[in-house]
């Protein structure tokens, strides 16, 4: 007689009871907290944006909102030169990333050793740590391949000379600007990189806004290329969980027929809706942010802080004397809550948001007096 299992942990597939999930920024709610750990913007939505929010919040909450966004696309469109067709809308950048891997990577369980690429999932490491994630919860091999010293992209010589690089796999993803570090990348080396690729590539730009240029235009004009932004950082709607991604009609008719039905909230479309109506607002923002970037890298490179260059809304920088994981302490101790990473590539950096100008006086006090003092 066969008995019911004491535990459900058994009948998990073996990929889920070994997999390591995704390790978000810590979200504490400590009064007087000074949170710059998880690169959200320090501005609020414009007013507007709020007012349409709170409008939305009456009876039709009960319905179900407009299934594909299609007018969340309409407008994106617009804003981006493009057709409807070229844009597709999910809960947030994330899930857009998730259903790319669905689209494009075959399971390793379901391809042959000769064809391992079709089961790839290729990233230039350190960038996004949920990549590994999502290609492991999908049963595909992760192919993580070092940036340059200095965050660099290698040249598509360097990478054929490594022979770990996989020219064929069936997604690639690059993040730019990068993070953990915030380089930007130029057009140019990032068309070479996407030219000499024969699978899908993704520009994960979810920090775009903060940065010179753009690669927008990789999308429109080469079928494999597939750029994914977010409503969450620039636009300071992190809670509403809206992103898209910018690709070939074709890939987003792949994309609409993964998603789940009514896959974006309709508050979250109402909200990028009205961000899309009042980005003076937000751009006004971004120069804000940015001269902050530049004051803190000046001043923190004047206390003897390594300030690597950034295009982002966040600074990586190495700390004077003290290893990182105490400067982190020391920070916290004074309400700064900052974020430190245990990869060897990292690891003796510390990454804060640019936060409001009051933040980042608050930032450069703390830096003058360090854990040793």
């Amino acid at each position: 007689m066969k008995t019911v299992p004491k535990s459900p942990a058994g009948l998990l597939r073996p990929g889920v009871r070994a997999l390591h999930g995704y390790t978000p920024g810590e979200q504490p709610r400590v009064r007087g907290l000074i949170k710059l750990n998880t690169n959200e913007n320090p501005y609020p939505p414009a007013p507007a944006v709020l007012r349409a929010i709170r409008k939305a919040t009456d009876g039709g909450l009960r319905r179900y909102p407009n299934p594909t966004a299609q007018p969340l696309r309409e407008k994106l469109a617009v804003e981006h030169g493009c057709a409807p067709e070229n844009v597709f809308v999910g809960n947030g950048s994330d899930e857009v990333l998730a259903y790319l891997i669905r689209a494009f990577v075959e399971p390793v369980a379901a391809v042959g050793p000769r064809s391992r690429s079709r089961a790839t999932v290729q990233y230039l490491w350190p960038c996004y740590s949920l990549y590994p994630v999502l290609s492991q919860i999908h049963g595909a091999h992760a192919n993580p391949v070092a940036l340059l010293p200095d965050f660099g992209l290698p040249t598509t010589a360097a990478l054929r000379s490594g022979k770990k690089w996989d020219f064929k796999a069936a997604l690639t993803f690059v993040t730019t600007p990068n993070a953990p570090s915030g380089r930007g990348y130029d057009t140019a080396e990032l068309e070479r990189l996407c030219q000499a690729q024969q699978g899908a590539v993704v520009l994960d730009e979810a920090y775009a806004e903060f940065a010179d240029a753009d690669a927008r235009e990789l999308a429109f004009r080469l079928p494999h290329v597939i750029v994914t932004r977010t409503f969450s950082k620039a636009y300071s709607l992190c809670a509403q969980r809206v992103g898209y991604c910018l690709a070939h009609p074709e890939v987003v008719v792949a994309l609409d027929k993964l998603r789940d039905s009514y896959n974006v909230n309709g508050l979250g479309q109402v909200a990028a809706l009205a961000t899309l109506e009042h980005l003076a607002y937000y751009r006004r923002n971004f120069l804000r942010i940015r001269s902050t970037r530049e004051r803190l890298r000046r001043e923190l490179t004047g206390l003897g802080w390594r300030v690597l260059p950034s295009q982002a809304n966040f600074l990586l920088a190495q700390p004077p004397g003290a290893p990182a994981q105490e400067w982190l302490g020391h920070l916290r101790d004074r309400k700064l809550l900052v974020r430190w990473f245990p990869a060897a590539e990292v690891s003796r950096y510390l990454r804060f948001t640019v936060g409001t100008d009051a933040e980042a006086d608050a930032l450069l006090k703390a830096a003058r007096r360090g854990p040793r003092a």
